[in-house]
């Protein structure tokens, strides 16, 4: 099992993958989908085939907690 790592800097509006999220939150990518699946954990955006996240709104999710 590989450590996740916080994501590199990006620009503002750039989203963030599952394993982006998932090192920001230090959590496995596995509990974010399992959050999602729930309807919990900070909002996710389906994009095509993939889950992406606005790091504002996770931000904003860990804040509300």
């Amino acid at each position: 099992m590989t450590t996740p790592t916080v994501p590199l800097p990006r620009s503002e509006t750039a989203l963030w993958s599952v394993p982006d999220a998932a090192a920001y939150l230090r959590v496995p990518a596995k509990t974010l989908y399992e959050w999602r699946y729930k309807g919990d954990g900070p909002p996710s955006h389906r994009i095509g085939r993939y889950v992406r996240y606005v790091p504002a709104e996770v931000h904003a999710w860990v804040t509300s907690r």
